[in-house]
């Protein structure tokens, strides 16, 4: 997972960083450093951020080697 892919998944789920962090079991200065690419973040940490995502509802893709997306996964 990407920072960019991280920021369009919570956009998708319309999810805070605070939130994110919290779903995550992890620091906000956690998110927002992996976000902003300030610092290398732990492979741990990173799982558990998509964790998060994914149990939200996001789908981690990457469409015919265009490049990484998100998207919502369907509902029904």
């Amino acid at each position: 997972m990407t920072p960019a892919q991280c920021r369009a998944a919570r956009a998708l789920l319309d999810l805070t960083q605070p939130a994110l962090a919290e779903a995550g079991q992890l620091g906000l200065s956690t998110i927002v450093d992996f976000e902003r690419s300030r610092r290398a973040v732990s492979a741990e940490a990173v799982d558990a951020i998509r964790a998060a995502l994914e149990a939200a509802g996001v789908l981690f893709i990457d469409q015919n080697g265009n490049g990484p997306g998100v998207r919502l996964k369907e509902r029904g």
